[in-house]
């Protein structure tokens, strides 16, 4: 038996094109979370931004070897806790070496880590088996 309230499986070709799919999943389960007692608009626009750039680091760094590959988006909800994987197979990076953007002077790419910190409880990035996992959290409380 299953204690999930919501799980959601994707699994999309490397291509950007899919972005706007990926993210609008993300924000259509937050406007739905009936236990969810915070600002659902603003949990929204954060998934759907957390999303889009999650698959786009995954699609741009993960797989750019073998452009037929696929990046998995799993959506778990359970509880007070919202857990999102990103899987890929490429070489992998330092989670922990990855730099904070200068905000004064930004540059085009290189936010996305942040934003992901910044609106999510908490990052991971692990390899697990052939896949590179990034793991983010979300408490729902």
């Amino acid at each position: 038996m299953c204690d999930s309230i919501i799980q959601v499986e994707v699994i999309i070709p490397t291509q950007t094109k899919y972005l706007d799919l990926i993210g609008s999943i993300g924000e259509h389960i937050a406007k739905k979370l009936d236990e969810f007692s915070g600002d659902k608009e603003a949990l929204a626009y954060h998934l759907n931004l957390v999303l889009t750039e999650a698959t786009i680091n995954a699609i741009k760094h993960g797989t750019m070897t073998n452009p037929s590959d696929t990046v998995r988006i799993t959506i778990n909800i359970q509880e007070n806790e919202l857990n999102i994987k990103v899987y890929d197979h490429g070489q992998g990076f330092d989670l922990e070496s990855v730099p904070l953007p200068d905000l004064d002077q930004p540059k085009e790419g290189g936010m996305g880590i942040f934003f992901i910190r910044t609106l999510m409880d908490s990052v991971t990035y692990t390899r697990q088996g052939d896949c590179n996992v990034l793991e983010i959290i979300k408490h729902l409380n």
